[in-house]
C-alpha cells in the first residue's frame, strides 16, 4: 500500500508536470482588451462629463462616471491577471459554489435590490452597486460546461442529458424574468441553447426547444405593454419621436453626423444632455459621432479579434472543459458586442445592455475582465496547433 509521504511526493509531481506543460498565454488577447479598457475611459468622460455636471446622484461632478469605472477597472485588471496565472481546472470544482452564489444574488435582489425604473435589477452590498444577472449569466455557463465535460457520453439523451441543464437555465432566467428583465432572460436562454448545442446534445431536441423558445418569447412579449412597444418601435422609430423611438432616433443623428472620420474627440453634439444613458448603453454611438465610421470599424475589429482567438483556443484546449468554456465566454462576450451595437444602430429592439470593456458600469466590467482571464488561463493549455 501506497504511504503517505510517496502519495505526497506523487500529487507534487504531478504539479510540477502540469506548470511545465502549461504554456504562454495569448498576450494578443491581452493587448487588444487592455487597448479597449483605455479607450474605454476617454469614451467614458468624453460622453458623461457634461452629463455629470448636470445629474445631481453625480453630485454635478464631471469626473463622477471616469473616478468610479478607473476604480473598477483597478480592481478587474489586476484580478484578470490573477486569473489568468490559476489554473482553469480549479474553477470546475467550484462549478457549485458559482451556481448557488448565482441563485442567492438572484433571490435578493428581488427581495432588497433596488427599484429602479420599474424594476429591481441592482444589489447594494456595502455601498457597492453589482447586477447579479451579470454574474448569475457566468455562474450558469461554468456550471453547464462542468456538467457537459462530465457527462460526455450521456449529453445526446434527454433524461441525462438536456433535462438537468434545462432545469438550471429555468431557475436563473425565470428569476432574472421576474426582475424583471426580459432582455437578459433571453441572452441567457440563448447562452444555454448554443452550450447544449456545443455539449453535444440531440439535435432534434435542440430544435424542438427552439421553437419552444420561440414561442415563449412572443408570449412573454405580449404580456406587457411596453415590451411589445420596444418590439415594434424600433422598426419605426419615427412613428413616436418623443417617447418610444426618441432614444434610437438620438443614436441614428449621432451615427450619422460622425460621418466616415468623426468630429473628434470630444465634440460630440448628441451628448449634451439630449442622448440619455450615452456613457453606457449608448456609448457606441457617441463614439462613432466623435470617430466616425474608421473609429467604429476599429473597435469592432478588436472585439472580433477577442472572440476569433476565443474560438481558436476553445478548438485546440487539451481539456473538455476548458474548450467549452473558452467557447462558451467567447459567444457571449461576441453576443454581448452584437446585441449592443445592434440595438444602437437599430438592428435590435431598445435594451440595456453594456457595451463590454468601454461601457460605464462596474459589474459588467469585473465580469467580463474575469471572464478574459479565465480565457487566458485556458490559452495556455493548448496544442500549439490544432
Amino acid at each position: 500500500m501506497e504511504s503517505r509521504a510517496a502519495k505526497k511526493q506523487s500529487v507534487f509531481k504531478r504539479l510540477r508536470e502540469a506548470r511545465l506543460t502549461r504554456g504562454k498565454m495569448d498576450f494578443s488577447i491581452l493587448l487588444v482588451i487592455s487597448v479597449l479598457c483605455a479607450f474605454g475611459l476617454v469614451m467614458i468622460f468624453s460622453a458623461s462629463y457634461y452629463y455629470a455636471q448636470h445629474y445631481s446622484g453625480a453630485n454635478n461632478d464631471s469626473f463622477y462616471y471616469l473616478k468610479r469605472q478607473l476604480v473598477y477597472l483597478l480592481i478587474g485588471y489586476p484580478l484578470m491577471l490573477l486569473i489568468s496565472l490559476i489554473n482553469y481546472r480549479m474553477v470546475e470544482r467550484l462549478r457549485s459554489v458559482f451556481m448557488a452564489i448565482s441563485l442567492i444574488l438572484l433571490v435578493a435582489v428581488l427581495l432588497w435590490g433596488q427599484d429602479l425604473n420599474g424594476g429591481k435589477r441592482w444589489l447594494n452590498i456595502a455601498g457597492i452597486s453589482i447586477q447579479p444577472s451579470e454574474l448569475a449569466k457566468f455562474g450558469l455557463m461554468i456550471f453547464m460546461c462542468s456538467y457537459m465535460a462530465r457527462h460526455k457520453n450521456e449529453m445526446n439523451t434527454f433524461r441525462f442529458g438536456m433535462l438537468p441543464m434545462l432545469i438550471a437555465i429555468g431557475f436563473i432566467a425565470g428569476l432574472v424574468m421576474l426582475q424583471p428583465n426580459m432582455s437578459m432572460a433571453v441572452i441567457i436562454g440563448f447562452i444555454g441553447i448554443v452550450l447544449l448545442y456545443l455539449g453535444g446534445c440531440n439535435l432534434k431536441q435542440l430544435f424542438a426547444l427552439g421553437i419552444l423558445a420561440i414561442i415563449a418569447f412572443f408570449i412573454l412579449a405580449q404580456a406587457a405593454d411596453y415590451r411589445m412597444d420596444r418590439l415594434t418601435s424600433f422598426s419605426n422609430p419615427e412613428s413616436d419621436p418623443q417617447g418610444t423611438g426618441y432614444q434610437l432616433l438620438q443614436s441614428y443623428y449621432a451615427i450619422g453626423s460622425g460621418g466616415f472620420f468623426g468630429k473628434g474627440l470630444n465634440n460630440s453634439y448628441q451628448k449634451l444632455l439630449y442622448m440619455t444613458y450615452g456613457e453606457s448603453d449608448f456609448i457606441f454611438a457617441i463614439l462613432c459621432e466623435e470617430f466616425g465610421f474608421i473609429g467604429g470599424f476599429f473597435v469592432i475589429l478588436m472585439y472580433g479579434w477577442i472572440v476569433f482567438r476565443g474560438i481558436v483556443i476553445a478548438m485546440r484546449c487539451r481539456n473538455r472543459f476548458g474548450s467549452l468554456l473558452a467557447a462558451g465566454i467567447s459567444i457571449v462576450f461576441g453576443f454581448q458586442v452584437f446585441v449592443n451595437i445592434g440595438v444602437v444602430t437599430g438592428l435590435l429592439p431598445t435594451t440595456g445592455q453594456a457595451l463590454p470593456f468601454i461601457s460605464a458600469g462596474g459589474t459588467s466590467l469585473l465580469v467580463f475582465l474575469a471572464a478574459m482571464g479565465l480565457l487566458l488561463s485556458i490559452s495556455r493549455d493548448t496544442n500549439p496547433r490544432g
